[in-house]
């Protein structure tokens, strides 16, 4: 009986598909944090870049040997960027202050006089307010059928309002899509439908810009029964 022949080794297209893979689910994560990293980076520096660029090169020309390296794209761009760091904690230490509020306040009613400067305003400020609270009995964070019944998505209840004759509590959930939650859905769902967590905004944030890979072990799916309702048999 002549001995069983061994296995034929796999291709090279199929080794090679197999490192391409391990390598790119490898460097994913290292890429996608590089791009928020350096979104962030750019952000802030853009802030800034108006008067550090001018104020870097005249720093460059007046001394060339010594100080040319000021004119560097790259030292600029820190530059800027060091200097937003330090005006956002200015600002977060005279908000604290009664000087600081009041200038914040003049600021902004400048600001709310200008028609659509002042949508923009208030809406964001709005929800940036209420983001930080809890709209009374209603948990922040909760899932909602999206898009359909047998589906859940992430949302943040901004205002639980009531239906006109019937008094049902309706809510207003945002949303929001994966990974750029500042773009998303705004529905009005009734409030029983709703599917209570118990995350905070930031967890429920990590969760949406991971694409779910920053997740808890356990998550409800369906809504709590509601009080009085009939068990089914």
């Amino acid at each position: 009986m002549s001995p069983t022949p061994p296995p034929a080794p796999r291709s090279l297209a199929r080794r090679l598909q197999g490192l391409f893979l391990t390598g790119l689910l490898t460097l994913l994560p290292i890429w996608l944090t590089w791009v928020v990293v350096k979104f962030v980076f750019a952000l802030l520096s853009d802030v800034s870049r108006p008067w550090v660029g001018p104020l870097s090169q005249r720093i460059a020309a007046a001394s060339p040997d010594a100080l040319g390296w000021f004119s560097a794209e790259f030292v600029q761009a820190t530059i800027a960027l060091l200097a937003t760091l330090v005006l956002i904690l200015v600002v977060g230490w005279l908000a604290r202050r009664v000087i600081g509020q009041r200038m914040l306040s003049w600021v902004e009613s400048l600001v709310l006089r200008v028609p659509l400067a002042s949508t923009i305003y208030s809406s964001a400020r709005k929800l940036l307010d209420i983001l930080q609270t809890k709209p009374g009995s209603t948990q922040r964070v909760v899932l909602v059928d999206f898009p359909h019944r047998e589906m859940k998505a992430i949302g943040f209840v901004t205002r639980v309002v009531r239906e006109h004759g019937t008094g049902r509590e309706l809510a207003a959930v945002y949303v929001p899509t994966t990974p750029n939650p500042t773009s998303g859905y705004l529905e009005i769902v009734p409030v029983e439908k709703l599917t209570p967590t118990d995350w905070t905004v930031d967890q429920a944030m990590s969760f949406i810009i991971s694409g779910g890979a920053v997740a808890p072990d356990t998550i409800p799916f369906d809504p709590p029964p509601r009080p009085g309702s009939a068990a089914s048999p």
